[in-house]
């Protein structure tokens, strides 16, 4: 089955949400990068983002545990990156906010579905 027949037959937002994740991986691989090699927990975050990505879209039952998993992480990370920010850089904290109330509607939306997910 491609591609473009299971976006047809299947639920969009399971797709929309591993896109998030993966986008959010990229994006924090992309910030490790760029700032520091020595911010580890920016890189777990990533990997562990790729890897819920790859196992929403392939539908392991070990994604949905993933995402709880990074629910918290995110949460932890987004909060203190605004405690410590907050007025200093208003694009951060922009960017925090934005990360941190997608990454609530992806899990609130993947835990309401969790049986219909079929996992």
């Amino acid at each position: 089955m491609g591609f473009k027949s299971r976006l047809k037959n299947e639920n969009m937002g399971l797709y929309l949400t591993s896109i998030f994740y993966a986008a959010a991986g990229i994006i924090c691989f992309i910030v490790l990068a760029a700032i520091d090699l020595e911010l580890v927990h920016i890189g777990l975050i990533g990997i562990i983002s790729l890897a819920t990505a790859y196992g929403l879209i392939r539908r392991r039952r070990w994604a949905l545990w993933s995402v709880f998993v990074l629910f918290f992480t995110n949460t932890t990370f987004a909060v203190s990156m605004l405690y410590y920010t907050v007025g200093g850089d208003i694009l951060i904290d922009a960017a925090m906010i934005l990360y941190l109330v997608l990454t609530w509607i992806a899990t609130i939306f993947l835990a309401a579905r969790r049986k219909k997910l079929e996992f």
